[in-house]
């Protein structure tokens, strides 16, 4: 292993200490290191580093400047230790990258969803309401897949109602209470899992059909089928609605509900920012942003605390 390819494990090891996950700069930067290597190169240039970020020609700038990122803070930290060390300046891939707009999916979407999940072939018995029941969980709680597909048995807490979310984005714990009617739902899968499965080596709450852990890869391809049965997307179609736009649809859903009820939203924002796990109350805000409905709701309301007033009546 070369020194920088070992520098690279240590720094990525110890900012994974700290709570970051790294996925995908972990692997840059292996690719990176595997970059220099090629290049003869036994230290980090400016110049390298955004030949490196700027190799990948069909992808938007937005990549190119999330792989220089990678290599910057790295650099940063490495600077320490090998003083030949250029880091990157700020600025030369200046590209943000731009949040797809979210489908907001209807209630009866997702109940066809649900009712197609419970359809699904399989030889154990338990496919079905493994995938009905997730797919209800993400509807009614807004958590992230990665986050209902993490919980372990202990985490579901079938007296209390309340989901114990440890593996999150950010790497914060936090609590999550959810509807009687979802904790029968849940309760009743638990009841159908153990019967079929009595005696598993995993602590995972959603179990595939050999009865392990579910994964990311085969629930996405099986939500692909399913959304394609119930015509959410055609056969040759590679991009449509997603599993991440029901937490979408979930915040949308929850503050229409509000506005309706007479509630006074921004206050309860931050509640509803710190159940969906976000960082910043802002990233709740951006869910809502393109919604037409609520941008008239939140039209009205502003006009009535305004007395009513009109713009046609300013003139």
């Amino acid at each position: 292993m070369s020194t920088l390819a070992k520098a690279v494990e240590d720094y990525l090891s110890l900012r994974r200490k700290l709570g970051y996950k790294l996925h995908d700069p972990g692997i840059y930067l292996k690719y990176f290191v595997s970059f220099l290597e090629g290049e003869g190169a036994s230290y980090i240039t400016t110049e390298l580093a955004l030949r490196w970020a700027t190799q990948p020609t069909n992808v938007q700038p937005a990549h190119w400047a999330a792989r220089l990122r990678a290599v910057r803070l790295f650099a940063k930290h490495h600077s320490a230790f090998d003083p030949r060390t250029e880091v990157p300046p700020l600025g030369l891939l200046p590209h943000r990258p731009r949040r797809r707009q979210p489908y907001i999916y209807s209630a009866q979407e997702i109940r066809q969803l649900i009712e197609a999940a419970k359809r699904l072939p399989s030889t154990s018995g338990l496919r079905p309401w493994t995938y009905s029941t997730l797919l209800g969980l993400l509807a009614v709680t807004g958590m992230r897949l990665s986050e209902a597909l993490a919980l372990d048995r202990d985490d579901v807490d079938l007296r209390g109602g309340v989901l114990t979310i440890r593996r999150t984005k950010f790497g914060k714990t936090r609590l999550v209470p959810v509807h009687p009617t979802t904790r029968e739902a849940l309760k009743a899968y638990l009841h159908r899992r153990d019967r079929i499965f009595p005696a598993v080596t995993t602590p995972g709450f959603f179990l595939s059909e050999w009865g392990t852990r579910l994964e990311q890869s085969r629930v996405r391809r099986a939500f692909y089928a399913l959304s394609r049965q119930v015509g959410l997307r055609r056969a040759s179609d590679h991009h449509g609605p997603r599993l991440h736009d029901m937490r979408h649809a979930f915040a949308v859903g929850t503050v229409l509900r509000w506005y309706r009820e007479g509630v006074d939203v921004d206050p309860r924002m931050p509640v509803l920012s710190t159940y969906l796990g976000h960082r910043h109350v802002s990233d709740t805000y951006w869910y809502l942003s393109s919604v037409p409905e609520l941008l008239r709701l939140a039209a009205a309301r502003l006009e009535r605390s305004q007395g009513g007033t009109r713009h046609d009546d300013l003139g």
